[in-house]
């Protein structure tokens, strides 16, 4: 009687177990595709209202950007997915800029001001989806861990298909910061030579540990169960990589931009990221700009700063 007892408190605790893990899972980590596409406005604005008063001039960079030529371009991930991307070529043989999205995010969505910015610096751009977002396949977002493999496939794919003698700058905003914080502490070829990390937070840990409290959850009761979700469900651990521990192995020069009003991912954030850096590194603050919004704040000081860090790189 004990043993069967015993054994229904272990197949009950074990169930328990699996279906928190698979809760967080599906609220974290699962793309439900069928649903996004139903849900798909024409142009997509992020939540929030903090995003209002700039809807107009994402809508219009959107619309610019969608007129723009470009060259629809695709590999195929280490695990057989389908990713997708666009290349916008404003000079030939100018340093090319690989643009990564954000969270949930698409890289028409979040970058298409980015393709503006390129055109005014004089940079190429190669926009992509990553996978679980936009055109690209795939149904699980790993914070960083399997987009930044996809990030190093996108480089080969630059210098094997686009140009062989390319400067490739790695760019991305929010979680496609945090990709190429990641990516750059990987071996990567001559080719690329630096690194824009646009309100990148520390590590997945840290930043869905937050995300959990202000939902008035227990953050360090439930997030080993979001962490067993990634592994049971996803095939991935999220704790393997963190932007903050790639900082202390990076060689590339890094240029940080947060806005200092920023509710989702804190500025302090980017400051640790920063601080943690090896190399030749700037922290470029922008005042009252929220989550995503620095260059759209203060778009003079961002085109600036990064042309003054990234010229010497260029010659």
């Amino acid at each position: 009687m004990i043993l069967w007892i015993t054994l229904g408190a272990v197949a009950f605790l074990a169930i328990a177990v699996l279906l928190t893990s698979f809760i967080c899972f599906y609220r974290i980590f699962y793309a439900d595709r069928k649903k996004e596409a139903q849900n798909k406005e024409e142009y997509p604005i992020p939540d929030g209202e903090v995003y209002l008063p700039h809807k107009d001039n994402m809508i219009a960079w959107m619309k610019e950007v969608r007129a723009m030529p470009h060259t629809d371009v695709s590999i195929t991930s280490f695990d057989g997915l389908t990713l997708r991307g666009r290349y916008y070529e404003n000079e030939k043989g100018a340093p090319i800029e690989l643009m990564m999205h954000g969270y949930r995010g698409e890289s028409e969505r979040d970058l298409s001001g980015g393709v503006l910015r390129c055109r005014a610096v004089g940079h190429n751009a190669l926009l992509v989806d990553h996978r679980a977002a936009g055109k690209s396949e795939g149904s699980v977002i790993t914070f960083g861990v399997n987009e930044s493999r996809d990030c190093v496939d996108w480089i080969r794919f630059i210098i094997q298909n686009i140009d062989k003698d390319a400067k490739i700058i790695l760019t991305g905003v929010s979680m496609g910061a945090a990709t190429v914080m990641i990516t750059a502490a990987k071996e990567l070829p001559e080719n690329v030579i630096g690194v824009l990390a646009d309100c990148g937070y520390t590590s997945a840990k840290a930043i869905i540990k937050k995300v959990i409290r202000e939902m008035k959850l227990p953050a360090n009761l439930l997030y080993p169960f979001a962490r067993l979700g990634g592994m049971i469900f996803g095939g991935f651990d999220v704790d393997s990589e963190s932007p903050i521990e790639a900082m202390k192995k990076c060689r590339l020069p890094v240029i940080f931009f947060h806005g200092d009003d920023d509710a989702f991912v804190p500025h302090s954030m980017s400051v640790e990221n920063y601080e943690a850096c090896i190399t030749e590194k700037r922290m470029v603050t922008i005042e009252g700009a929220g989550h995503g919004l620095a260059f759209p704040i203060n778009q003079e000081k961002y085109i600036y700063e990064m042309q003054d860090f990234f010229s010497p790189m260029k010659k």
